[in-house]
Parts: C-alpha cells; sequence; structure tokens
C-alpha cells in the first residue's frame, strides 16, 4: 500500500500488523484481541476508542485493514517517536526499564529479571551509552539504517 500523502505501509508490514493483533490466529482481529494487544501497552483505554479503532465492526479481516488504511492521510505524524512514547511515559527521551519490563510481563514472557531487562538493554541500546534513545529505538526498528557512534 501506498500513500502520496500519508504514511506508507507495504503489504508486509500490514501483514505484520495484522497477525500481531491476530492474537487468536483466526484470521480476523476481534475487540477482544485488540483489547489485548493495546492494553499491554496503553491503560485506561475507552471502550468507545477501541470500537472507533475497530470501526464500529465486531471484527476485522486483513482485507478490511487493508481498506480502512488505504485511504488514511495522516501527515506530520512520526509513528516510531510515537511507539517510544509508549515506553517513555516521563519523557525523559529513554525507555523505562519498569515499563519495558511490565510491556513484556503483559505479553506473556513471564517474569522479567534484572538480568532480562539488561540484555534487553544491551541489545537495543545501538549508541552503547547504556540506556535506550528514541534513535537506538529507530536504529533497531530500521534495520536498513547504520548505527550512530557516540564519541
Amino acid at each position: 500500500m501506498s500513500s502520496e500523502k500519508g504514511i506508507s505501509i507495504d503489504e508486509n508490514e500490514l501483514k505484520a500488523a495484522f497477525e500481531f493483533f491476530d492474537v487468536s490466529g483466526t484470521g480476523k482481529i476481534t475487540l477482544s484481541d485488540l483489547k489485548s494487544r493495546l492494553g499491554a501497552f496503553y491503560k485506561n483505554v475507552p471502550l468507545r476508542e477501541y470500537k472507533f479503532l475497530m470501526n464500529n465492526q465486531s471484527e476485522l479481516t486483513l482485507d478490511d485493514l487493508r481498506a480502512l488504511l488505504e485511504n488514511n492521510e495522516i501527515k506530520n505524524f512520526d509513528p516510531v517517536a510515537e511507539a517510544f512514547k509508549v515506553y517513555d511515559p516521563q519523557e525523559t527521551g529513554y525507555v523505562d526499564t519498569g515499563v519495558l519490563r511490565g510491556i513484556f510481563e503483559k505479553l506473556g514472557f513471564g517474569t522479567i529479571t534484572e538480568e532480562d531487562v539488561k540484555i534487553l538493554v544491551e541489545t537495543a541500546d545501538v549508541d552503547k551509552d547504556g540506556k535506550i534513545s528514541l534513535e537506538d529505538f529507530r536504529l533497531m526498528i530500521d534495520t536498513n539504517q547504520e548505527p550512530v557512534t557516540k564519541k
């Protein structure tokens, strides 16, 4: 899918996103699926917001999702920066490791130990400053970019 005015989403990205939200693997995203996945990242989302995201439908297929996004004209939107806000709720410029631990636990990875958190940070800390910044996060997501090293 391509958009001249907004965000460009290719078919592989669309399928990956759909599969993430299709918790039950039925080929359909339900309101329950959406709550399950988004609830790990966002707390206290009103039901009306979930219904809006579902286009007031009880379930969405991949084709439904594609149709919803096809004519979307979102402008001046940085999806990576928006996603990063979930991990940095206090706007410190760095991922909050407590939030990171909580998200992994809510996504079903079990108890995340301090050692696990250390490994996650080391893995994502592209510039090796001991923290995950927005740029680290961006580089981690966009594997086509070269890492930036601090001097």
